[in-house]
């Protein structure tokens, strides 16, 4: 304070000295700095009278005051770039206190891309349906929100929540399996790769997969999840049964034939109507596969599509953008009679991957100066594809050219990997996404198994060509699967026609830096490469946003536009009133729940 009303006093004696005694115009107009107290001198700076001085010890004034103002700045320099930032967060803006370390009792909780955190005082984890059950009730009476969230696999975070949170990661136990059924009752906070260990001695799998095994299943089936198969629904179809722990009707178990509506709307109900804590699931019998992986392209494949569909258990597409290459990938099971496929790869492992090894060391020299001018090739020899592609799109993430020969580094890895693979379906259906990202997945109809509307493909051109058109530095691959139809009201693939199947396109960009500055970049570039799918493809083919990965406009005409649009495709209103029947207190809302699906729209 003292500092600051002799600064004032200076500044006013200048202002009213004698004409003959020049003004210093050097002294620059300064914002104030605000630092810990440590970095001031300890004894007080004494005041100055306002009377006239001689012009020598007016000079000398100056620039005693003008040191002080260079030590303030010096002080707030040191402090910013001496502050012990955690090493991601070196190149945030100076915002003092926000890496400083945290309460015990605040935990941190983020989704796996890094694109969605939450900080919270209330993270519960019950561990049986009493305590899910006590925890619920005491909730409600404080009316404190306690968001359900799974594994936190959610590219878009739909179940983080600052207010509070309940995860059921110590209730994952398999509680009862019928063989002759084909059907397993499980806790619903068990992962998928826990389930399909568990009922694997009884000869039992699920249906289909999404593409990792670490989600729990009561948010896998929340968020309508899927694997690929045109015969074959989302993941939620599979639940024949579930309990479901409510506000304002305790626990209750719905099912096709106990409050059908009820059964339907929640199976896909995104958290919002209650805690998933039991799921019964129709499994199959437990096979091994043979995965068949080639490269063809879009004059190809557009003769083959129909065929490809209906001949295959389970296929997707894996398009290249800025190549012609698209990796098919089917999955059926093993023929009794003729076995796994006899083939011989033209290459090895090492052969396919020795381009895109070349291809990173040749740009580690054009982008990094190495301490001795060297690449220790050991390193790199040992890095995966996808962990190669991440390094490569790391050195210049935003760079087109950069991005494209990666791409046709990616299409020549393909072609060199074709061949097959054999194994158990958990094992084969899987797929090796890459590191952190931000992602965006569409779904829409695609016509009948029997009657392919060709509309998937025609999706495609036009999204390829929006990249190629508008220079988006756009990574590979741009996925492609199918599903049949779900009979649950919520989900993206909700149809009451039987035979109709959907289409699901998904795009991306690699968050491969722990830069903050960069992946700025990179968000702020993925966010234009959605915005033009939605304003040029979403509207003309009737694609809607998976639940697990719908970002929410910040611009409120943009929400009242994307409100009005989802209410065009779900029961909206139908799933807003089950939310003020089922949880009237609202501790089950967050932030995007609220508002994709504002209550004050219920009928």
């Amino acid at each position: 304070m003292s500092r600051a009303l002799c600064l004032r006093r200076s500044i006013h004696h200048l202002l009213h000295r004698r004409p003959s005694q020049p003004i210093c115009t050097a002294f620059p107009p300064t914002k104030p700095t605000i630092l810990p107290n440590h970095h001031y001198p300890s004894n007080p700076i004494r005041t100055f009278s306002t009377s006239s001085p001689a012009p020598a010890s007016s000079e000398a004034e100056l620039r005693r005051y003008l040191g002080y103002t260079a030590l303030v700045l010096f002080c707030g320099a040191a402090t910013y770039f001496s502050f012990p930032f955690s090493e991601n967060a070196k190149h945030k803006k100076a915002q003092l206190f926000r890496y400083a370390p945290l309460p015990e009792d605040l935990h941190t909780v983020s989704n796996w891309s890094g694109t969605h955190e939450v900080q919270t005082r209330n993270f519960h984890q019950p561990e049986t349906l009493e305590e899910l059950e006590k925890l619920m009730k005491d909730a409600d009476e404080k009316k404190a929100r306690i968001r359900p969230v799974g594994s936190g696999l959610s590219p878009n975070g739909i179940g983080l929540s600052r207010a509070g949170m309940v995860n059921l990661g110590l209730m994952d136990k398999v509680l009862q399996v019928d063989k002759e059924k084909k059907t397993v009752r499980v806790q619903a906070g068990i992962r998928v790769q826990q389930l399909v260990d568990g009922i694997k001695e009884y000869g039992l799998t699920l249906q289909n997969f999404a593409s990792i095994r670490e989600q729990q299943i009561g948010g896998i089936i929340q968020v309508g999840a899927h694997g690929t198969g045109a015969r074959l629904p989302p993941i939620d179809e599979q639940v024949i049964s579930m309990k479901l722990v409510t506000p304002a009707k305790g626990t209750i178990e719905i099912s096709k034939d106990k409050e059908p509506d009820l059964f339907y709307l929640a199976r896909c109900g995104l958290g919002g109507l209650g805690v998933v804590a039991e799921v019964t699931l129709q499994c199959v019998e437990r096979q091994e596969l043979v995965e068949h992986t080639y490269v063809t392209d879009m004059k190809d494949l557009k003769k083959n599509h129909k065929k490809l569909l209906s001949e295959n258990k389970h296929v997707k597409y894996l398009y290249i953008p800025y190549t012609d290459a698209v990796v098919v990938v089917t999955c059926n099971p093993i023929s009794k009679w003729r076995g796994p496929p006899k083939f011989t790869p033209k290459y090895t492992k090492d052969e396919a991957i020795q381009h895109v090894r070349d291809l990173y060391k040749e740009c580690l020299q054009k982008y990094i100066t190495c301490r001795n001018g060297k690449i220790t090739a050991s390193l790199v020899d040992e890095l995966s594809f996808t962990e190669l592609r991440d390094k490569l799109i790391d050195l210049d993430p935003l760079n087109k050219n950069h991005i494209v020969r990666i791409n046709r580094a990616e299409a020549e890895f393909w072609r060199k990997s074709e061949g097959y693979r054999v194994g158990w379906s958990d094992e084969i259906l899987g797929f090796d996404c890459g590191g952190q990202q931000w992602v965006s997945e569409t779904c829409f109809p695609a016509g009948s198994l029997s009657k392919p509307s060709m509309k998937d493909l025609e999706y495609i051109e036009d999204l390829k060509q929006l990249i190629e058109k508008r220079r988006i530095p756009a990574p590979a691959p741009i996925e492609q699967r199918w599903t049949a139809r779900s009979r649950s009201h919520m989900s993206p693939a909700s149809s009451s026609t039987e035979d109709e199947i959907f289409s699901w396109v998904g795009i991306i960009m690699y968050l491969p830096t722990m830069d903050g500055r960069q992946r700025k970049d990179i968000t702020d570039e993925f966010f234009h490469y959605r915005r033009l799918t939605q304003t040029e493809l979403w509207d003309k083919y009737s694609a809607y946003e998976h639940w697990a990965k719908i970002e929410v406009p910040r611009d409120k005409e943009e929400q009242a536009a994307l409100q009005a649009r989802l209410r065009e495709r779900f029961p909206v209103d139908a799933y807003n009133t089950a939310r003020k029947e089922l949880d009237p207190n609202r501790i089950f809302a967050n932030n995007k729940l609220e508002k994709l699906f504002p209550l004050s729209q219920a009928a």
